[in-house]
């Protein structure tokens, strides 16, 4: 966005820019208690999601997955999404987002730790670390994810080039 753009134009890039932020900040909590509603209203209907062979297609799949008894098990035993601050660019009516996210699940052996004021506890540890690129479009109903690209921070090529592809400032589709 530069200088030259109207006040209009750029209060616009701003609304987009808080609006894709929601976006990818609510996935951590609506994954953390089974929010399939909000998942689905969140994807676009042909959307996909890739962890890996096979992709999931389509929101009602995608939305699915966070009631399946796997996850269900996962949320009971206190499983935590935790995601930092995405790197968002947009491309007029898409706009490609790259992010981590940590899986943290609670440390269930060990010795309890006191910390003043916060009581006791044996600690979470990061389970996984994950690159993350989502694909959004906008709809008359706002922005919605079109595709989403996971892959475990583990040394791949992979991974590393999801990350790489924020700083390279590549549009969609490239």
């Amino acid at each position: 966005m530069t200088s030259d753009c109207s006040l209009e134009e750029r209060i616009r890039a701003i609304e987009d820019r808080l609006e894709i932020y929601n976006v990818i900040a609510s996935h951590p909590p609506s994954a953390d208690t089974g929010g399939n509603e909000h998942i689905a209203a969140s994807w676009v209907e042909d959307g996909v999601f890739d962890r890996g062979e096979p992709a999931t297609r389509g929101r009602a799949a995608i939305a699915e997955q966070v009631l399946s008894p796997a996850h269900q098990a996962a949320i009971a035993g206190g499983l935590a999404h935790f995601t930092g601050l995405p790197h968002v660019a947009i491309f007029g009516d898409k706009a490609v987002v790259t992010s981590y996210l940590q899986i943290v699940v609670p440390q269930t052996q060990g010795d309890p730790v006191d910390v003043p004021n916060h009581g006791s506890s044996k600690g979470f540890r990061i389970h996984r670390m994950t690159a993350n690129r989502w694909e959004l479009v906008r709809t008359p109903q706002g922005w919605k994810i079109k595709r989403r690209l996971l892959r475990q921070l583990d040394g791949s090529e992979q991974a590393r080039g999801i990350l790489g592809q924020a700083i390279a400032k590549h549009k969609p589709d490239q």
